[in-house]
């Protein structure tokens, strides 16, 4: 079985990101989302909210499950037997970035394969930074994020204010 993991951040989980992986989950037996815990990164939901709520988005996607992890991410991927890394590509500017973590975990696991998905046209501009920006002034972030996001995310605005 070809296993992949899709790790990110995902604070919050975009459209963007929604159309990487299920042209992830096409390619792959089977797809992981992993939601990297990052203790210097201030995140605006918790490991926990953005597993569930990428799980509710993705459960129609049987081939795909969402969960959290900390560490190095070719540990993550040793541990759950995967075979390959999915990363999605906007323009030039993410792709200095990607190589040098490319880089990085080839020479930690060179067994393991990255693939680089280009983001759809429509998203390329799209980015977790962005749709938080937009939600903190009560703009309209139903074209950014699935909709239990978007509902979220107002409710976590609104609750500090």
């Amino acid at each position: 079985m070809r296993v992949a993991i899709y790790p990110g951040s995902f604070d919050p989980f975009t459209n963007g990101h929604l159309d990487i992986l299920q042209r992830a989950a096409v390619l792959f037996d089977h797809v992981i989302v992993g939601v990297l815990v990052h203790p210097a990164k201030k995140c605006l939901f918790s490991p926990e909210e953005r597993v569930e709520m990428i799980s509710d988005v993705i459960k129609k996607i049987e081939n795909v499950r969402a969960i959290h992890f900390n560490g190095l991410l070719v540990d993550f991927c040793r541990s759950t037997g995967s075979c390959a890394i999915i990363r999605g590509l906007r323009a030039v500017s993410d792709y200095e970035y990607e190589m040098q973590m490319f880089s990085v975990n080839n020479q930690l696991a060179p067994d393991l394969e990255t693939v680089f998905l280009m983001s759809s046209p429509k998203f390329s501009f799209l980015s977790s930074s962005i749709a938080k920006e937009v939600a903190r002034y009560g703009g309209d972030i139903s074209g950014l994020v699935p909709e239990k996001v978007a509902r979220a995310m107002h409710a976590k605005f609104a609750a500090k204010s």
